[in-house]
């Protein structure tokens, strides 16, 4: 029986933690609040105890994800100053075992990957695999991470690196070992611990790359929890937790706009990435064999899973009818007007956006699921379209080969629409232009808000620097374009702290004149 108001009233010390409390949870959640307090204002005494013994509950169970937490974290920040002092000798060698470790487990961890999450093609992700094992252990391999990074005697300037600390690692769905192969290498060329947290959907996977992740630190002789990796089911909730703890240094959030966002939110210094819908804009003085080939090879590897892959093309129509031609040379479908319809139909879900089961599918997966049919299996699908579809499905991103076709009148109508697109889902990523002209590649470059701008090269192998020579990375910034911390392809500066020793200059420059600009200033 529960008692009346007069009977208990509470004092004044409990009446002011639950007026606390209470204003807590409506600051957080206004609407939901609001709507649980009417319920339990009318709920019988029975469901009253009912929501007090679930709420125990989950009170229960979330101290214990404190300690567990607290553990984690704990014994990261141990093993992290253990390892700050590791030579780059002895380091290198470290990174040197592991990346041969993952490169020969590529095709192994590939065939689980795809096994597991359903998603993308074993071959290209063994391809995947090798370039973030031996291209990343190729671009961090005597470079310097530790003492002194460099010397400016003129301005009398050293600097000096410091390892961030403990670095917590959001793995996507996507591309799980990879990243997390990129991840571990790059945190442990800083001399930082890492906290990977992989996703539901590859939790398999992630405790094989546990397994050889943990055999070779312990024939190095590293600290037990240099590197820990959640795959426990619970995760997520624990994931959360992470971002937000105080002994977390740094985030490195690559995976869905939710959980980039939640790290930006989390109180604690985070690099986020961001999604992409990268256009390909195909000038009239285009290559359009070299054109044709770079996109089918792009967009097709591991099934259009590469975010900085192309997601529109946008054609001069100068050139439109012979680029066509060359597209499907090269193993790509262009859909009829009534395919294209189907397509809209069959192929795009309640949300408008591409149906789940089809992501990260083969074109040839995706064309015999829709009953479109071809003589030989095609490598990509391709829909023609208009300005009437800039709002809706076909300008968005598609994790899938599968590419829109624009035509566009001119130059400035072609730079307008791929700054239109690039603005769709996917600011400040990447984007494509295949042209001859040097002034209209600085131009497209000027116009265009997107931190990777590629020159005739397959976007998806171009962007994280397989075929260019930006830096070999599996995580890239949006900048503010895309409301990300940096534009830059994130690889192990990103995780190190710079101290700088500056010396008093002789004669002051607090009352010096200006100096003239000169040229280029």
């Amino acid at each position: 029986m529960i008692s009346s108001p007069a009977a208990r009233q509470p004092d004044a010390t409990a009446s002011a933690d639950w007026s606390a409390v209470v204003e807590a949870v409506i600051e957080a959640h206004p609407t939901s609040t609001l709507e649980s307090i009417r319920r339990l204002a009318s709920a019988s005494p029975a469901d009253l105890a009912f929501a007090a013994d679930r709420l125990a509950a989950a009170l229960a169970e979330d101290r214990r994800l404190d300690d567990e937490v607290d553990r984690i974290a704990g014994a990261a920040a141990l093993a992290q100053e253990a390892f700050e002092n590791w030579t780059e000798d002895r380091v290198d060698r470290l990174l040197l075992d592991l990346a041969t470790a993952f490169a020969i487990a590529a095709e192994n961890l590939a065939a689980a990957t795809v096994l597991e999450t359903g998603l993308g093609n074993i071959a290209d992700k063994a391809v995947k695999n090798r370039f973030a094992s031996i291209g990343t252990y190729n671009a961090l391999a005597g470079r310097a991470a530790q003492g002194t990074l460099s010397v400016d005697d003129h301005r009398k300037v050293t600097e000096l690196a410091s390892p961030a600390g403990v670095v917590f690692g959001i793995v996507p769905v996507t591309n799980p070992v990879c990243t997390a192969m990129f991840k571990t290498l790059i945190s442990l060329k800083g001399r930082n611990a890492l906290i990977l947290s992989f996703h539901r959907n590859a939790l398999g996977v992630g405790r094989l790359t546990a397994d050889i992740i943990r055999g070779v630190l312990d024939a190095h002789g590293a600290p037990r929890h240099l590197v820990h990796l959640l795959v426990q089911r619970s995760s997520h909730r624990t994931t959360q937790k992470l971002m937000s703890h105080p002994k977390v240094s740094l985030i490195l959030a690559t995976g869905g706009a939710g959980l980039v966002k939640a790290a930006y939110s989390s109180g604690r210094p985070a690099i986020g990435v961001g999604p992409g819908n990268a256009p390909a804009w195909i000038c009239a003085d285009a290559d359009l064999e070299g054109a044709a080939h770079a996109i089918v090879v792009s967009k097709a590897f591991d099934n259009g899973l590469i975010c900085g892959s192309e997601n529109h093309l946008v054609v001069d129509e100068r050139v439109v009818d012979p680029f066509i031609d060359a597209l499907e040379r090269h193993g790509a479908a262009i859909l009829t007007a009534e395919e294209r319809d189907h397509f809209g139909r069959e192929a795009v879900d309640r949300t408008g956006a591409l149906r789940p089961d089809l992501v990260g599918r083969s074109a040839s997966v995706i064309a015999a699921a829709l009953g479109i049919a071809r003589r030989l299996p095609p490598r990509l699908l391709i829909v023609r379209t208009t300005a009437a579809d800039l709002g809706g499905f076909y300008a968005q991103e598609k994790l899938a080969p599968f590419l829109s076709l624009f035509t566009v009148s001119g130059e400035d109508e072609g730079l307008r629409l791929s700054r239109h697109l690039l603005a769709h889902g996917g600011a400040g990523h990447t984007a494509v232009i295949h042209t001859i002209n040097r002034a209209r590649v600085e131009r497209f470059a000027r116009t265009i808000p997107a931190a990777r701008i590629l020159v005739n090269s397959p976007a998806a192998q171009g962007c994280c620097g397989m075929t260019t020579g930006l830096d070999c990375s599996m995580t890239l910034g949006c900048g503010t374009f895309g409301g990300n911390s940096t534009t830059d392809n994130v690889t192990y500066r990103h995780l190190l702290n710079v101290k700088r020793i500056a010396y008093h200059l002789d004669g002051s420059s607090l009352h010096r004149q200006p100096r003239e600009p000169t040229a280029g200033q």
